[in-house]
């Protein structure tokens, strides 16, 4: 899904600090999606602090006075713009753990978590940027953020339950608290290698290291086969 696409669905279903003028019809709905993808593109280049909301408005083909029919502040857009990224993240999550048949192994879905995310990651990683920064003292922001970090921690939980195996982190540590912590550390990696530039890496060798630190993280154990009586589990080992 594109981000325009996305960008669409989520001004459709936006409920939060609605304006009494939220467009009611499809026009005024294709633009509060085009100031929002103008707004992304605004704060991919400038930053949010030197960002202007005439910039938004012009690259957005409307009148200064027209963004205030739809947003209140350029506070207000970014949190959509944030809505509709974090959307765009959810969606390798959502991709790679969505196996109804739950055949997929846990080190399979990990592999492809892993790169589907820094994949989307890697392209968006200039609005996320202007996204990270500003959310550390915008609590509505940080709200947003930590929303999606959540939902990825009850999409991976669930899809541990369907493989049938079970997290035996060391010194027995909570189920919750280490899908929680795997998803946090996904996240802070990206974070670090393509926002912060600290990281000098292929980037088929950074899936590889983020797939290994998962699987070591949480240290996943296939179940036993029916027919194995031997009473233990086996250790998933990196290949």
């Amino acid at each position: 899904m594109t981000l325009s696409t996305r960008v669409s669905a989520s001004t459709t279903g936006w409920v939060n600090r609605q304006k009494a003028s939220t467009p009611r019809n499809l026009r005024g709905t294709a633009t509060k999606a085009r100031l929002v993808r103008a707004a992304k593109a605004v704060f991919e280049e400038c930053g949010f602090l030197d960002a202007r909301i005439a910039d938004i408005a012009d690259r957005a083909g409307v009148s200064y006075g027209s963004f205030y029919h739809y947003f209140d502040s350029k506070l207000q857009i970014l949190c959509e713009v944030a809505r509709a990224v974090g959307g765009l993240l959810q969606e390798p999550m959502c991709a790679a753990t969505s196996d109804p048949t739950g055949l997929a192994s846990p080190a399979e879905l990990v592999r492809q978590l892993s790169r589907r995310y820094l994949t989307v990651y890697r392209d968006e990683a200039r609005v996320i940027a202007a996204i990270e920064v500003i959310s550390r003292y915008e609590p509505e922001l940080a709200a947003i953020t930590f929303g999606y970090l959540e939902a990825d921690r009850a999409r991976i939980a669930r899809a541990v339950r369907r493989t049938r195996t079970r997290p035996c982190a060391v010194a027995d540590a909570d189920t919750e608290v280490a899908l929680l912590a795997m998803s946090a550390m996904m996240n802070r990696y990206a974070e670090m290698w393509f926002v912060q530039k600290l990281l000098e890496i292929d980037f088929d060798d950074g899936v590889d290291q983020l797939s290994r630190l998962c699987l070591n993280a949480l240290q996943l154990a296939c179940s036993v086969e029916p027919g194995d009586r031997s009473g233990h589990e086996e250790v998933i080992v990196w290949p």
